[in-house]
C-alpha cells in the first residue's frame, strides 16, 4: 500500500490518532512492536492557530516514528488551512484531516464528524489544506452522521476528486459514537467508490483475529487499530505474527510487560515533566494490567505515588501473584530519562 510516495508494504497497521493516548510516548512504543505508519493526537486548528501550548506541543513527534502524520481539525476554513500551514512546517511524512471525531464540543462547530452535515464545505476545507500543505493529504472520517445520512460513497469520491492520497473510514457513524458493531458491510462499498487511492478500515480491529477479518472480509488496504492498542502496544505484532502465518506472537512476559510500562512512564516523564508524567500515565495502567491477577490492587499502589521512582519501586517488586502484598523480586535495569527528547516544534515566524 502506498500513500504518495510513502511506501507502506502490504496489508499495514496504523495507529489511530486518539486523543490523550497516541502521544510520542506511545506512538514509539507502537512502532516499535510493528505499527507501520503514526499519527498524532487530533490538533485543533484553533489552537494552533492562537499558538495555545498544548496544541503546538502536539505536534512534536520522534524521528524514529516516520513515516508519521500530523492530524488536524476545526470547522473554519481560513483556520484549518492556517493551521495545516503550521503543521506542514514541522516536516512530517503527510497531514490528516479529522473529519470523523464524534464529541460534542467538536462536532457543533463543524469539527470532526460534524462537518458530514455539510459536504460543501468538507470539500473546500479539504482544498485548503491540499493547498496550503507541500505534503501528501489524507482523510480519517465516518460513514455519515447519522443512518439516513449516510452518502460515504459519494463523499469518498468526491475527496479523491479533491486530492486527498488516501482515506480511512471508522464504520459507524456519528449517531453510534463507539456504540455497537463497526458495519463493515460499508467498506468494500466504499473501496469499490476509489478509483486509486488507498482504503483504511477503522472500527473494531481490537484483535489479531479481526485485523485479519477486516483484510478478508472488506478488502480495505490498511487496517487502522485504536483502542485495541491502548495498553497494548504488542497487538501490532501479534496481529503481523497472525496475518503472516496464522498464530498469534506469543504474549508479552510479566517482565516485558513491566519493562514497557517503566519505559513509558520514562518516556511520558521525558516529554512532559516528571510530576505531569506521573499523572498522566495512570490513564494506562488499566490497558496494561487487564485481566492480571490483583491488577487492581496494584493500579491502586501505582497511582499513590507522584514521583516516577516511586511508582517504579513498585513495578519492580510486584509479582502478578500477589494480590495484597507486594513482595521483592529481582530488579529489572531502570530505564534512564533519554538524553534526546522529541524534537520541539515552533510556530513559523512571519
Amino acid at each position: 500500500m502506498r500513500i504518495a510516495d510513502i511506501d507502506l508494504g502490504t496489508k499495514p497497521l496504523l495507529l489511530a490518532p486518539m486523543e490523550d493516548v497516541s502521544d510520542p510516548p506511545f506512538r514509539i512504543l507502537c512502532k516499535r512492536y510493528g505499527a507501520d505508519m503514526l499519527y498524532t493526537e487530533f490538533i485543533s486548528a484553533g489552537g494552533l492557530a492562537y499558538g495555545a501550548q498544548g496544541s503546538v506541543q502536539k505536534l512534536e513527534f520522534y524521528e524514529e516514528e516516520r513515516p508519521v502524520g500530523i492530524q488536524i481539525f476545526g470547522g473554519e476554513i481560513d483556520q484549518v488551512a492556517d493551521a495545516a500551514r503550521i503543521a506542514d512546517a514541522q516536516n512530517p511524512d503527510l497531514i490528516d484531516i479529522n473529519f470523523g471525531c464524534p464529541v460534542k464540543k467538536v462536532v457543533c462547530k463543524d469539527g470532526g464528524a460534524g462537518i458530514l452535515r455539510n459536504l460543501p464545505k468538507m470539500e473546500a476545507i479539504t482544498q485548503a489544506v491540499i493547498e496550503a500543505s507541500s505534503r501528501p493529504v489524507t482523510v480519517k472520517t465516518r460513514l455519515g452522521w447519522n443512518d439516513e445520512s449516510i452518502q460515504i460513497e459519494d463523499v469518498a469520491r468526491m475527496l479523491e476528486s479533491t486530492g486527498v492520497a488516501a482515506l480511512a473510514v471508522h464504520a459507524r457513524t456519528r449517531a453510534q459514537m463507539y456504540r455497537g458493531d463497526a458495519r463493515w458491510e460499508w467498506l468494500p462499498l466504499i473501496k469499490g467508490a476509489l478509483r486509486d487511492i488507498p482504503l483504511i478500515g477503522n472500527g473494531d480491529a481490537s484483535s489479531p483475529e479481526r485485523v485479519r477479518d477486516m483484510f478478508d472480509q472488506t478488502g480495505v488496504d490498511g487496517v487502522m487499530i485504536g483502542r485495541g492498542a491502548i495498553g497494548n502496544p504488542w497487538i501490532f505484532r501479534e496481529a503481523k505474527s497472525f496475518l503472516e502465518v496464522g498464530e498469534v506472537h506469543d504474549p508479552p512476559s510479566w517482565e516485558e510487560r513491566i519493562s514497557v510500562v517503566a519505559e513509558h512512564l520514562t518516556l511520558k516523564c521525558a516529554w512532559l515533566g516528571e510530576r505531569k508524567g506521573v499523572l498522566e500515565m495512570r490513564r494506562m495502567y488499566g490497558g496494561y494490567f487487564k485481566g492480571h491477577r490483583g491488577a487492581s490492587q496494584l493500579r491502586m499502589r501505582l497511582m499513590e505515588f507522584k514521583d516516577r521512582d516511586g511508582v517504579l519501586e513498585v513495578l519492580h517488586n510486584w509479582r502478578p501473584e500477589d494480590e495484597e502484598t507486594s513482595v521483592p523480586v529481582a530488579r529489572a535495569v531502570r530505564p534512564a530519562i533519554p538524553a534526546r527528547l522529541p524534537r520541539k516544534a515552533t510556530l513559523p515566524t512571519a
